[in-house]
C-alpha cells in the first residue's frame, strides 16, 4: 500500500472516529493547520471547523460508516478516490444510500491542505 493509500485509509478513519480526542489527534497527523473541506453542504477551514463538519455528520446519519471504494488515483499533489456511507457493518454488498468523490490537495510534507467532496448519490 503506498503513502497515498494509507492517508486516505487514515482519512477514512478520522471521518469515522466518534471520540472526539482520537478524532482532533487523527485531524492533526493528517491534516495541515489551515487545511480545509468543502462539499456542497459545507465548508470549513482550520481543523476545528473540519472536526465540526464531521461531528454534523455523524450526529446526522447515526448508525453510519464511510467506507473507501474503488481505487486511489494520486498524481502530483493530487489525489482522487470514493467512498460511501452506509450501515456500521455492512460490507459493501448493499448499496450504500451515500456515495461521493473527493479531490484532495496535499502539502508539501504529505499532509491533506484542501479536499473538496462532491455527492455521487444521496437519499431522495
Amino acid at each position: 500500500m503506498s503513502d497515498t493509500e494509507q492517508l486516505i485509509n487514515r482519512y477514512i478513519d478520522v471521518w469515522n472516529e466518534r471520540a472526539a480526542d482520537r478524532r482532533a489527534a487523527g485531524l492533526s497527523e493528517i491534516w495541515t493547520a489551515d487545511g480545509s473541506y468543502v462539499d456542497p453542504l459545507v465548508s470549513a477551514a482550520g481543523r476545528d471547523q473540519i472536526d465540526a463538519a464531521i461531528d454534523g455528520a455523524q450526529r446526522q446519519f447515526p448508525g453510519f460508516s464511510f467506507r473507501l471504494t474503488g481505487t486511489v488515483e494520486a498524481h502530483h499533489n493530487l489525489v482522487r478516490f470514493s467512498w460511501e456511507l452506509g450501515p456500521d457493518g455492512a460490507d459493501g454488498a448493499d448499496e450504500a444510500p451515500i456515495a461521493g468523490s473527493d479531490v484532495a490537495v496535499l502539502a508539501a510534507d504529505g499532509k491533506l491542505r484542501d479536499v473538496h467532496g462532491f455527492l455521487d448519490r444521496v437519499p431522495g
